[in-house]
Order: structure tokens, then C-alpha cells, then sequence
């Protein structure tokens, strides 16, 4: 029989030391990625950007659920309404995308060199659940902007709560500048570099999620700096 009919391999397959566990993808199964646009405008940039970043991750065999923020309507955050009311349904409509996902990626504005309120409002509110879904959260930042920076500075203050709350945030980002007319009529990037340098970003950040959720054992060794060893037995990653 020739190599062409032996039966392919996945190509992440299951880890064998890890657990039974639902949120563990199989072999076989295609890596779940929610991609959200943080902002909810008519025509946006980022929204536009969300949607080269869909369509490179089903490209690359992962499924992409693409979502804007204002999928998810919430109020501001209070701590007596959440007393009082609990949860805002748009907090529990975004956890629950969160929970079915491997992996996030988020295309956000830069308002004043930071992140746009009704993004942070989101993450604060999600934050809230127990155990909170940012935690372990493979997640990668891109952003588009009218301006020569291309949105890097309110990148980097995302950086900060998203890992505060536990999530892994991939060190490479993505910052489309004069983003108004970098897109074609499809709907594609016109310059040639930046579409690769976009599918090399996502596709880089896809290996890693993908080998992070088929090999857990990856992530269960803790070394306090370069050259420290361990011999602790390998452990499940805690939640919460």
C-alpha cells in the first residue's frame, strides 16, 4: 500500500497523560476560536479586521466564531447592581462564547491611547464569573486605526487586565496603520506584506493554541526563572 493510502495521523493528537476532560479537544477535533471585534460601529475597521482574521483561522482548519462587541449588550459595571441583579445576560452570552472556545483573539480600537470603555466594560464584567474564563485563555491582540501607529498603544494597555485575569497573551500583535484604505474592495488587504505578515501572526498563534490544548502537560511544570528544574509531579492546571 502506498503512503498515499495509510491513513493520516492528526496532527496534533491527543495527549496521552491528559485528562477526560470536555474542555480537552480530541485528535481529531478542530480547534474552536472566538474572534470579536471591540467595536460595535457600522463599517468599522476592526470589525473588517475581524473578519481577514475569521477567515485565515478556517483557512488554517481551526472554526472561528466571529462576534462584535455589541453582540453583548451590558451596563456599566457596579458591584450593587451585581448584588442585586446578578449577571447581565450579554456578561453570560459572552462567558458561555468564552467556555466553547480554545483560543480568542480580539481586534480592538485605540481610544486615547487605551482601550475603548465598552471593551474593558465587557472584560470587568466577565471577570466576574467563577471560575472567570480569561484564565489559561490562549488570546491574540490585532488592531486597525486611521493613524500611523495602527492602534499598538491601546494593544498594549489591553495587555494588562487580560493578563491580570490569567490569560496567555501571544507576544506578537498585529497593528494595521491607515487602516482606512488598507482594504480592497473584497474586503482583503492590498498591500502583499501585510496579508502574509497577518496569515504568519495567526497561523504562529494557532500552533501554539493547538499544541496547548492537545498537550496539556506543556503547561503543568513551573520554573521561578532560566536554569531552575523541578522534579514536583506533573499536576492539572488549576481554574478559578
Amino acid at each position: 500500500m502506498s503512503d498515499a493510502n495509510q491513513p493520516q495521523s492528526p496532527k496534533f493528537p491527543t495527549d496521552p497523560a491528559a485528562p477526560d476532560s470536555p474542555s480537552v479537544t480530541s485528535g481529531t477535533e478542530a480547534l474552536r476560536v472566538l474572534v470579536l471585534a471591540g467595536s460595535s460601529r457600522e463599517g468599522s475597521v476592526n470589525a473588517r479586521l475581524a473578519a481577514l482574521v475569521a477567515g485565515q483561522v478556517e483557512r488554517s482548519g481551526a472554526v472561528a466564531d466571529l462576534a462584535r462587541i455589541g453582540d453583548f449588550v451590558m451596563p456599566t459595571y457596579d458591584g450593587d447592581a451585581e448584588q442585586a441583579e446578578g449577571q447581565p445576560a450579554g456578561a453570560a452570552a459572552l462567558r458561555e462564547r468564552l467556555l466553547a472556545a480554545q483560543a480568542l483573539v480580539i481586534a480592538s480600537p485605540e481610544y486615547n491611547a487605551s482601550v475603548p470603555g465598552v471593551l474593558k466594560n465587557a472584560v470587568d464584567w466577565v471577570s466576574r464569573f467563577r471560575p472567570q474564563p480569561f484564565k489559561d485563555k490562549q488570546t491574540l491582540l490585532v488592531s486597525a486605526s486611521p493613524s500611523m501607529i495602527g492602534g499598538n498603544r491601546g494593544l498594549w494597555a489591553l495587555r494588562v487586565p487580560l493578563e491580570h485575569l490569567g490569560a496567555r497573551v501571544y507576544p506578537d500583535m498585529f497593528s494595521l496603520a491607515m487602516a482606512h484604505s488598507a482594504f480592497g474592495e473584497d474586503g482583503e488587504l492590498t498591500d502583499p506584506s501585510l496579508r502574509g505578515r497577518l496569515a504568519d501572526t495567526v497561523d504562529s498563534f494557532l500552533a501554539l493554541a493547538e499544541a496547548d490544548t492537545r498537550y496539556l502537560c506543556l503547561q503543568r511544570r513551573w520554573y521561578e526563572f532560566l536554569g531552575d528544574e523541578s522534579t514536583a509531579p506533573v499536576t492539572q492546571r488549576a481554574e478559578g
